[in-house]
């Protein structure tokens, strides 16, 4: 992560250690920001900080597939209502994902997103 300064200190020893990650941005100091991260013992701070940068391609991938692939309008009553919703959004997603690769960067529509 570009312009950000991450520490990490360890909360307890055991098989599977828990961490507590802070990550203070550069350009605003007052910009903090918290991780509690479970994992091996072992893992180094690199390690710690690039997993919790993914943290935000997640959540960019829910969003978009709640606002491309109908994710967050479900109204179902039942667990297997939601589950094939869920699962046919999430497909949808998918999809999408596979066209917009094998478009060619020049034949993208003006003002689409990327």
């Amino acid at each position: 992560m570009s312009g950000t300064v991450a520490a990490t200190g360890s909360l307890t020893s055991t098989s599977a250690s828990r961490n507590l990650s802070i990550r203070r941005s550069t350009s605003d100091p007052a910009d903090v920001s918290y991780f509690v991260c479970s994992g091996r013992p072992a893992a180094v701070l690199a390690e710690l900080v690039a997993v919790a940068g993914k943290r935000w391609v997640v959540e960019e991938c829910f969003e978009l597939a709640k606002g491309d692939c109908g994710l967050d309008e479900y109204e179902v009553r039942s667990w297997a209502g939601w589950h094939r919703h869920v699962t046919l959004s999430l497909f949808a997603l998918a999809v999408v994902g596979v066209i917009r690769s094998r478009v060619p960067p020049g034949r993208q529509k003006k003002g689409a997103r990327a």
